[in-house]
């Protein structure tokens, strides 16, 4: 691996590394032809190999320039944003008498024990964890997790950058991005590629998630400590600590470019491995639909195909999971929230279209029949707008509150209240952060009437005041545990279309 001077990484061929090693400006072209050796190596090859060279821009053309400018954001495709906060490379630096220590065999192991130590005692803790996660927390409670979650995905990425230090690399740059609409933190360690030894690749790949284990083991103990004495700190502790271990095993997974497919990539020594295996993939699928002769990029790993396969739909996973968790508050943005969910549903749409058009190219040029390919494209086609008819269950969600009498189901202004008939059967359920548990069955028993509700009846903390225009709609009565909660309405089934159409698109314009 070779750093130019802009900071790009380039594999090269041994021996054009031989080459670049050679070139300290005092050797002739028969000088280098001399010292590559003679049998190999002619006048011609070095002065086309210095041309290559020279294009890749590996060499000084002689044009007096200033320093490359570095840039603030970067688009890595198909959807991540990385902006730069940071170039921490003299700060790791500075730190290398501390990272020695901390990062010292002896102390790497008992992090690890330690670690170990704290997934059993969150295991025994399991009762309460489930209770953790399903019960609403006051305001500081939830704010003291989310700022230790930030804190800790930051010491995450710091570690990378330590690991890497700590190998002789250079990490370049420290910044924030948005992961699959997921914001994180990120350390460029591309640097690491330049590590001779692949174990080291590999320490430096799961370093952040060491860091991540260390910290739920962390408050695990803690959460043991504080007892039920103080329920919503330990609440808050065992929240903390699953979505800590939940976050971490996310971050070895190695369908994406997180720590874990790094880590693969590092230990088989196999550079675009990700990339290699969706082509393969692709090329599986186009020989399955359309015929034709392919080439395979990784033809000694027999995995390649379903590891690609697995890669190209997990992303599909990652925005699912980001849309349940955003849609809520892109629904309140108005116009504003309308456009970034068209924006978004057509960079799915497009990311779909490419990859149905890479699989046709793949098809086509390994000789597949013109025929075959329109004949598929066009069942393929049907097949698609088929299952857009397909009935799928619809549920409107909200919240409910015991008033006045009685049970009232709360909406957004924003949700379909229309679906709502006397009748309707409404699931009670009594909200956490994460999870819920059913507390009663009950059913629609009024039209939808405009109102005000109490913020604490759509949002799981206790301890927020004021109230919410919304929609209520009268239930029938029944005493649930819970004076506020969870509240799921059954309305049947949507075309998928249709079901698209209300969850997505219409609640901008209700």
């Amino acid at each position: 691996m070779v750093r130019t001077a802009d900071g790009r990484y380039v594999r090269v061929a041994a021996d054009m590394l031989r080459l670049l090693m050679l070139l300290d400006g005092t050797r002739t072209v028969d000088d280098l032809v001399d010292a590559l050796g003679a049998g190999r190596w002619d006048a011609g090859t070095v002065v086309r190999a210095l041309e290559s060279l020279q294009r890749a821009g590996f060499l000084d053309d002689g044009v007096m320039r200033g320093p490359a400018r570095a840039r603030l954001f970067t688009y890595v495709p198909p959807l991540t944003f990385q902006l730069t906060v940071a170039r921490p490379e003299r700060a790791f630096e500075v730190a290398q008498p501390v990272t020695r220590v901390l990062l010292h065999r002896r102390v790497v192991v008992a992090a690890l024990a330690f670690a170990a130590v704290g997934l059993v005692v969150l295991a025994v803790q399991g009762g309460a964890l489930l209770d953790a996660l399903s019960r609403p927390l006051p305001l500081g409670a939830l704010l003291a997790v989310v700022a230790a979650s930030f804190l800790t995905t930051a010491l995450h990425e710091v570690g990378h950058g330590a690991a890497l230090a700590y190998a002789g690399g250079r990490p370049s740059r420290l910044g924030v991005m948005l992961f699959y609409l997921t914001p994180a933190f990120f350390c460029d360690v591309t640097d690491g590629w330049r590590l001779r030894d692949r174990r080291a690749r590999v320490r430096v790949a799961i370093a952040g998630i060491v860091v991540q284990l260390v910290a739920a083991a962390a408050a695990s103990l803690a959460a043991l400590v504080v007892g039920p004495e103080r329920p919503d700190w330990r609440s808050a502790l065992l929240l903390f600590a699953a979505s800590t271990v939940v976050t971490a095993t996310m971050n070895l997974v190695p369908l994406v470019k997180l720590d874990g497919y790094i880590a693969l990539m590092s230990h088989l020594d196999v550079p675009f491995l990700r990339e290699r295996a969706m082509t393969d993939a692709r090329r599986a699928v186009a020989r399955a639909l359309f015929g034709g002769r392919y080439a395979s990029e990784l033809p000694d790993r027999p995995w390649a195909v379903p590891f690609g396969l697995a890669s190209l739909l997990f992303p599909a996973v990652l925005v699912a999971a980001a849309l349940g968790l955003w849609l809520p508050l892109v629904l309140g943005l108005g116009v504003v929230g309308a456009v970034l969910m068209v924006c978004l549903l057509a960079a799915v749409a497009r990311f779909v279209l490419t990859e149905a058009s890479r699989v046709l190219a793949e098809a086509l040029a390994a000789g597949a029949s013109r025929a075959r390919c329109a004949l598929v494209s066009g069942l393929v086609t049907v097949a698609v707008g088929a299952m857009a008819f397909t009935p799928v269950p619809y549920t409107v969600t909200g919240g409910f509150v015991q008033r006045d009498g009685g049970t009232q189901l709360v909406l957004a202004r924003s949700a379909d209240a229309d679906a709502l008939v006397p009748g309707t059967s409404v699931r009670l359920e009594r909200r956490g952060i994460v999870a819920s548990r059913p507390l009663a069955t009950v059913h629609v028993a009024g039209a939808p009437q405009p109102g005000t509700a109490p913020v604490v009846a759509l949002f799981p903390v206790v301890d927020l005041e004021g109230e919410l225009p919304v929609t209520i709609v009268r239930l029938t009565d029944t005493r649930p545990a819970s004076a506020t909660g969870f509240a799921v309405a059954d309305a049947g089934t949507r075309p998928a279309w249709r079901w698209l159409y209300l969850n997505y698109l219409a609640p901008f314009w209700r």
